[in-house]
């Protein structure tokens, strides 16, 4: 089996994929806009659109659509990514496995086990607001001509 762990480029806030590494993995990422839709009988629900115009507090979903196109599985695949400026981290989406995330790029865990330093010394509880990385570590090796999506939903700073 391929051993591999790849580090993603930075997610761009726009609909056009992001640049592709070479090799056996193909990925892609896209940006949704979250989208209030009202119904003919008055209620309302929440779909993803391609964003048109987004402001400060909009709400995204951000996900990555990988795939393996070559002829051996990808074992240990793990998929990392650093937030762009313009996102505010909200945490994980229904139906995709919650990434581990990083205050720092160093340092990964669950949300609730990582802590910042303050200034003046003693530390306090990481926030989504302090996300700045998440990751995605495959438990199982992604057999050739298969993929998935990974996703989080983030507030536009």
């Amino acid at each position: 089996m391929r051993h591999l762990a790849l580090l993603i480029a930075a997610i761009p806030i726009a609909t056009a994929a992001a640049p592709r590494p070479a090799g056996p993995l193909d990925l892609s990422t896209r940006v949704l806009a979250e989208v209030h839709e009202r119904a003919a009988d008055g209620s309302t629900r929440v779909v993803l659109a391609t964003p048109v115009r987004v402001v400060p507090g909009d709400r995204m979903t951000v996900m990555l659509d990988y795939r393996n196109t070559g002829t051996a599985p990808i074992a240990d695949l793990v998929l990392a990514n650093p937030l762009p400026a313009g996102l505010a981290y909200r945490g994980p989406v229904a139906n995709s496995p919650a990434p581990e995330v990083s205050v720092d790029g160093r340092r990964f865990a669950p949300l609730d086990a990582l802590t910042l330093a303050l200034p003046g010394g003693g530390t306090r509880a990481a926030t989504a607001g302090d996300v700045s990385h998440v990751r995605w570590r495959l438990a199982r090796p992604v057999a050739p001509g298969t993929g998935g999506t990974l996703a989080f939903a983030a507030t536009i700073r």
